[in-house]
């Protein structure tokens, strides 16, 4: 059993709520690379919190159904994470290269079908795919609960393992670019934030930029360790029927074991926590920034007139 439980239940659960209080607003404002961070953000501390409540002391299979579909989320949001990024990279993008122009409605829908296949069709396609080198259905660990297993043979790098730092990179490519789009045409930025939102602000977009930046410094440098420890610990591969056979076994791993070992407990507990780092940023550039606080603030006081205080 985990020490410090219930520490881990409590600030998964937290960052789910912090996570989505201000998609609202990214929904309102049209930002479709931060509400889908949101989203897969949200939906993943979620997951961690049930998991970590219900196999808190054993690793029996008792939601087989919730683990498939659980364990597909959890496989999706280390694609969607960085998929996100380039969104908001994009995003930013345009805002520095067209100057102050109106977007017409086209050119809208248009952007928001390209960022609705980045950000979830891409990732779910890479979920679908990454059934290529998925050994058998699902781990548990105790005190963790079910997650997903690849095995680590060659196929799994270009079904899965290699894409965080592919979209990575393509970010980075894009942010140097805004960056150098910025510099020239700096004195019409605040002009062209006007022409598109009305609420929108220097700040928040500045925000997106940090934001994103952050995610690229966090996602290249993790995402190619990953890579790093697949490629150093690859078997051979044999065939698809060899890879498959044992698919509907279902591995559990109890707590004294997996903590014991010392090549295995990283990787659990880098799987655990990653995702809450990832809610940790989106939670202390979004949910506490000024503008969401002055929502935060109408609504309390929209609240407080309805009950007549």
């Amino acid at each position: 059993m985990d020490p410090t439980y219930p520490l881990f239940p409590i600030v998964s659960f937290t960052c789910f709520v912090l996570v989505f209080s201000p998609l609202p607003w990214h929904i309102q404002a049209r930002n479709t690379g931060t509400s889908m961070f949101a989203i897969w953000v949200g939906t993943c501390c979620l997951i961690l919190f049930i998991n970590s409540v219900v196999w808190r002391n054993d690793v029996i299979d008792r939601a087989p159904i919730y683990c498939d579909i659980a364990t597909r989320i959890l496989m999706g949001c280390s694609v969607s994470v960085p998929a996100c990024g380039l969104c908001v990279q994009r995003r930013l993008y345009r805002i520095s290269v067209l100057g102050p122009l109106k977007f017409d409605k086209h050119y809208e829908v248009k952007n928001f079908v390209i960022d609705m296949c980045i950000c979830l069709g891409f990732p779910m396609f890479i979920m679908a795919l990454a059934y290529v080198s998925q050994g058998h259905r699902y781990d548990i660990f105790e005190g963790y609960g079910c997650t997903y297993f690849i095995y680590d043979v060659w196929p799994s790098i270009p079904t899965f393992s290699m894409w965080p730092l592919v979209i990575a990179l393509i970010s980075s490519v894009y942010c140097v670019r805004t960056f150098y789009a910025l510099a020239i045409r700096r004195s019409k930025l605040n002009e062209f934030l006007d022409s598109i939102n009305s609420s929108a602000s220097t700040k928040h977009y500045f925000r997106l930029m940090v934001l994103s930046c952050t995610e690229i410094v966090f996602t290249i440098p993790l995402s190619s360790w990953v890579l790093y420890m697949e490629i150093t610990n690859m078997t051979k591969y044999i065939s698809w029927t060899d890879t498959h056979s044992y698919f509907h076994v279902v591995r559990t791993y109890p707590s004294i074991i997996w903590r014991s070992e010392k090549a295995l407990r990283p990787l659990v507990e880098f799987k655990q926590w990653i995702i809450l780092v990832c809610a940790f940023v989106f939670i202390a550039f979004f949910t506490f920034g000024e503008d969401s606080r002055g929502n935060y603030g109408r609504i309390f006081s929209a609240v407080v007139k309805r009950l007549g205080w």
